[in-house]
C-alpha cells in the first residue's frame, strides 16, 4: 500500500510539527521552503527549495502529492486557483483561505454572516482615518494593512491623523478598526475535514507582549460555560460558512461587557494550539494532517486540567541546549519543542509546555523554563 504524500508550501516551525505529527501515521511529506536552513527543511526528507509566489515552481512541486497545504497565507490566491484547475486538492482552497489572507475580505465576509466584529472600515487616507475615528469613539484607532502582517507587523495602534501615515506607505489598502476595550484576548481552535466533520479545543487566553504571543493557558481561567461555548460554536460556524478544510484559529477578544469579538483568522496551525501536542488527547498538528486528508478527526479533549504553552524567544544567550541541563532536572515533567532557528532577540525559537492540576504552579513552570532558556532567568 502506498500511503499519501502531503506537499507542505512554507518551511517554517508550523511544517516541522506537522511533518512530526504525520510520522506515526507514515505519510509522507514533500516540502516547499525557502532555504534549506528552514525549520521544517532541517527534518523532512523530501525538499524543493522554490519561490511560492512562482506558478511554474508550485505546478513543478505539486507532482507528486496528492494534496496541497501551508504553514502559511502568503501563496497568491489566483496560483492556489490554477492548482485547483490542474486538480490538485489545495487545502483550505482559495475560496476559503482569502478570508486569512485579506483582511478587509474577512470582515466583509464575517459581516455578512453576522458574526460580531470590532466596528471597522477600509480607510483611503489620514483625513480618511480621522473621519472614521470621529464616527466612534474617537481616537486611539487601530490601523492594519489588509495583508502580510503577523506577529504585530502591520499593525498600528494611531493616536492621531499625523500618526496615521505611516501605514499607507506600503501601498496596500488599509483597514481602519476601533480599539477595543477588551479584559483579554481568547482563542479558540477548530478543524475541519472536507466531508464536513469538525472537532473543537477547549478555548484558550492568549497573552501577548509587544504584539507577540508570549503565554497560552488551556482553558481560558475564569471564562464562563457560556462563554466558551459561544466562542466554539461561532469558530465552528466560521469554519463551515468559509468552507475551512484543516485548521482553523479564531483569536477573539472577550470584552468588558461579556461578549467575544473576532480579531483575527488563521487556516493553518497556530501558535494558540501549540499547547495541545502534549496537553489534548489529539494535537491540532495531527488533526491538521488528518483533515487535509480527510481522514477521522481525532479526540481533541484536554489530557490535564491544566496546560500551559510559553513560547521561547531568543536573547543574548544562544547556548539553550545547555540550559536543557537545568531545566530538565528541575522539572522532569517539562516538554520542551524547539525549532532548529539561530538564536536572534525577539524571535520564536520554540515553546515549552507544561500541565497539571495547579494553574498558578504550571504556569510558573513555563514561565521559568522559557525564561532560562532565553537567559533572563539565572536560576
Amino acid at each position: 500500500m502506498t500511503f499519501p504524500v502531503v506537499g507542505m508550501v512554507g518551511g517554517g516551525q508550523l511544517a516541522r510539527m506537522t511533518h512530526e505529527a504525520g510520522i506515526p501515521l507514515g505519510i509522507r511529506f514533500k516540502l516547499l521552503s525557502d532555504t534549506p536552513q528552514d525549520s521544517a527543511a532541517q527534518v523532512v526528507s523530501d525538499v524543493v527549495i522554490g519561490d511560492y509566489r512562482d506558478l511554474d515552481t508550485l505546478r513543478a512541486f505539486a507532482q507528486g502529492c496528492d494534496v496541497i497545504t501551508f504553514d502559511h497565507e502568503h501563496v497568491p490566491t489566483e496560483h492556489l486557483r490554477a492548482l485547483e484547475a490542474d486538480g490538485i486538492p489545495v487545502r483550505p482552497g482559495p475560496d476559503a483561505l482569502v478570508h486569512a489572507q485579506d483582511k478587509g475580505v474577512m470582515r466583509a465576509k464575517l459581516d455578512a454572516i453576522g458574526v460580531p466584529c470590532p466596528r471597522h472600515r477600509i480607510v483611503a487616507d489620514p483625513a480618511d482615518v480621522e473621519r472614521f475615528a470621529a464616527e466612534g469613539d474617537g481616537f486611539p484607532v487601530v490601523l492594519k494593512t489588509v495583508r502580510g502582517g503577523y506577529d504585530g507587523k502591520g499593525v498600528w495602534v494611531v493616536r492621531d491623523a499625523k500618526g496615521a501615515e505611516e501605514p499607507f506607505r506600503a501601498g496596500v489598502p488599509v483597514l481602519a478598526e476601533e480599539k477595543v476595550d477588551f479584559v483579554r484576548e481568547l482563542a479558540a481552535n477548530v478543524v475541519r475535514s472536507p466531508h464536513g466533520q469538525a472537532v473543537s479545543y477547549p478555548v484558550v487566553e492568549s497573552v501577548q507582549v509587544d504584539g507577540v504571543c508570549d503565554t497560552v493557558i488551556a482553558p481560558a481561567p475564569g471564562l464562563s460555560d457560556e462563554l466558551s461555548a459561544h466562542a466554539q460554536e461561532l469558530a465552528l460556524r466560521i469554519a463551515k460558512e468559509l468552507g475551512v478544510v484543516g485548521h482553523l484559529a479564531v483569536e477573539l477578544f472577550e470584552t468588558r461587557d461579556g461578549r467575544v469579538l473576532v480579531n483575527e483568522l488563521a487556516m493553518r496551525p497556530h501558535n494558540s494550539g501549540h499547547w495541545t501536542q502534549d496537553g489534548a488527547i489529539t494535537s491540532q498538528f495531527a488533526n491538521h494532517v488528518r483533515a487535509v486528508l480527510d481522514l477521522p478527526l481525532g479526540d481533541p479533549r484536554p489530557r490535564a486540567k491544566w496546560t500551559v504553552m510559553a513560547n521561547v524567544l531568543g536573547g543574548d544567550y544562544p547556548d539553550m541546549y545547555y540550559a536543557y541541563l537545568h531545566c530538565m532536572a528541575r522539572d522532569p515533567a517539562l516538554k520542551i519543542h524547539m525549532y532548529g532557528k539561530d538564536v536572534k532577540p525577539g524571535r520564536k525559537v520554540g515553546h515549552v509546555n507544561t500541565y497539571g492540576d495547579d494553574l498558578a504552579d504550571v504556569r510558573e513552570r513555563a514561565a521559568h523554563a522559557a525564561g532560562y532558556l532565553r537567559g533572563t532567568i539565572t536560576e
